[in-house]
């Protein structure tokens, strides 16, 4: 999107910079879908701008027009991700934005952050270990194993909260709601059952990428747009805290204090 912006470089511009900010906002999920259209071999479809955010993106990548239900289920899965603090992704875009660099410049680099599976990609790695489980009755073997083994039972556990993360509670009952609906509550009984023996065992919490994962899946949504869908949402929080920054902006330089070894005596390089 930049490379199609003349004016990209007005970093000193406010009001410039909150409307691409804006545009970029739009511009993600059309892109997004355009992509999951065209690997399919499908037509790209023209957004519907009778339809909000939410609800344009289903359309787009589905061709369907979604029920109230699927729209608002979607719209609170865009507002519950759309900002959580200096998250490794939030202050990833900050850093770069500091530099004067251009919005999408800082965007890039947010994206390429939120793409680590312990960041925004979590939620497909918890699908994904459903789908490995593929049975309530295996739930409670499975999860004794990875304990044993120290293997990551992705979706439980952040970095910021030792209690339940408070985005999860509305992911649960969203994910409960869909997959009685649908008629296949496995999904939600392992993630529950989960989640009840990691607090019982480990003492930690599900977060939001844990429920999430299973409102994806049950709207029908693939596995690897599920990051591209939590970038989607973010990209509004991403650009405000850059317009933030921006408004007495301040280069972020952290220093590092050396922690290894010292007095080793110097080895001539014929001798190395």
């Amino acid at each position: 999107m930049g490379c199609f912006d003349s004016e990209a470089e007005t970093q000193d511009d406010l009001e410039a910079v909150r409307k691409k900010s804006i545009q970029i906002i739009a511009q993600v999920p059309v892109i997004v879908a355009a992509f999951h259209r065209l690997r399919q071999g499908k037509e790209i479809l023209e957004s519907d701008n009778s339809l909000g955010e939410a609800a344009n993106f289903i359309w787009l990548i589905t061709g369907n027009k979604p029920s109230e239900d699927m729209e608002r289920t979607m719209d609170i899965c865009y507002i519950l991700h759309a900002d959580h603090g200096f998250n490794a992704s939030t202050f990833s875009g900050r850093v770069t934005i500091a530099t004067l660099s251009d919005v999408y410049s800082a965007v890039t680099s947010a994206i390429g952050t939120l793409k680590g599976p312990l960041h925004g990609g979590a939620n497909e790695g918890v699908i994904k270990m459903l789908q490995e489980i593929g049975d309530l009755e295996k739930v409670d073997a499975y999860v004794d194993d990875c304990l044993a083994n120290k293997r990551r039972i992705m979706g439980i556990g952040h970095r910021v909260y030792r209690v339940l993360d408070p985005r999860a509670p509305h992911l649960k009952r969203m994910a409960q709601k869909l997959t009685k609906e649908l008629g296949e509550p496995k999904w939600i009984q392992m993630s529950e059952r989960i989640a009840e023996l990691m607090l019982e065992k480990k003492n930690l919490n599900a977060n939001v990428d844990f429920y999430s994962a299973t409102v994806y899946y049950s709207l029908d949504i693939p596995t690897d747009l599920f990051t591209p869908i939590f970038a989607i949402a973010r990209t509004a929080g991403w650009t405000a805290h850059m317009i933030e920054h921006l408004d007495g902006n301040r280069l972020i330089r952290p220093r590092a204090q050396y922690a290894g070894d010292e007095g080793k005596p110097w080895v001539p390089l014929g001798e190395r």
